[in-house]
């Protein structure tokens, strides 16, 4: 079966670094579904997000360029900044996040030391655990792997399955995952498109993290994401300083008169004492007009 998760073929290289990235089973086989998956159904078609219906739900909450939303899970909220320059999965999680797709989702892939992970839709349905980590929204994300988004503690990346089954590197259509450690996840640099980061709350992250869980890592206790909802009061901030910049750029500021040249300077004084003797003799014009007509 084919799974949604992070480490894809890398699996090996993340279960040798501390023994931190992945659970065993009790024989030492490696749990992670991903070491074996096969290509036995059909790959999801890979479409890009619809902009009619982005614009119109996104345009009721004014998001700005970069906008802001509140993961509100089960044990804290963790703030997150979408980035404009993977607009593909900015525009998908903000669609799926305001319709309210990720409402009552689990995170259902905890690795302490190393990232947290939810996103799946089967997740609401326990009768379906061995599925969790298979669902999505139908569809897959061309990928925008931007090499200065880097694994950073708190970045907000987009699971995929495996390079063998997924050469293309698409994303999930909805699945998601951030980093707890990133000494842990530099080897998913360059593999996996990064669309954010975290702003507030790694605590959070980190609490979650450390979660028991079992030999497939998924918390004994669920950890549920309530909602995930722009934050209002930033994006209308972000908002304004984009405003603001916009018409700085439509209006730029009048550049300083350059200083006056040394012949720029002489004919300014020549004009000057010009005007003053056409004073002068205006005025001795009309003195001379009023004297002779008093002697008339």
């Amino acid at each position: 079966m084919k799974r949604y998760a992070i480490l894809a073929v890398l699996v090996l290289a993340a279960v040798s670094c501390g023994g931190r990235h992945g659970k065993q089973d009790g024989d030492g086989a490696a749990a992670d579904s991903l070491a074996t998956e096969t290509a036995e159904k059909p790959k999801p078609k890979s479409i890009a997000p619809k902009t009619d219906s982005l614009a119109k739900v996104a345009g009721r909450n004014q998001l700005p360029q970069e906008p802001i939303f509140d993961i509100v899970t089960s044990m804290g909220t963790i703030r997150v900044k979408l980035y404009k320059d993977t607009p593909k999965h900015r525009d998908n999680f903000t669609r799926l996040a305001l319709t309210h797709y990720y409402d009552g989702v689990l995170f259902h892939r905890v690795i302490d030391g190393f990232m947290i992970q939810g996103g799946d839709p089967f997740t609401r349905d326990t009768t379906r655990i061995q599925e969790w980590g298979e669902g999505g929204p139908g569809y897959t994300v061309d990928a925008e792997i931007v090499p200065e988004h880097r694994h950073k503690k708190g970045a907000l990346a987009a699971a995929r399955r495996s390079n063998l089954a997924n050469p293309m590197k698409e994303s999930s259509g909805s699945q998601f995952y951030l980093v707890q450690d990133s000494t842990n996840c530099q080897h998913l640099n360059g593999e996996y498109t990064v669309f954010g980061e975290t702003i507030g709350g790694l605590n959070v992250i980190d609490r979650i993290a450390r979660v028991s869980t079992d030999r497939f890592d998924r918390p004994l206790s669920p950890v549920t994401i309530r909602r995930i909802e722009p934050n209002t009061q930033m994006n209308k901030r972000a908002l304004e300083e984009e405003l603001r910049a916009l018409e700085a750029f439509d209006f730029p500021d009048q550049p300083e008169s350059a200083p006056a040249t040394a012949q720029e300077e002489n004919e300014t004084v020549e004009l000057e004492v010009q005007t003053q003797i056409d004073s002068s003799v205006l005025r001795g014009r009309k003195l001379k007009h009023r004297e002779s007509k008093k002697s008339n």
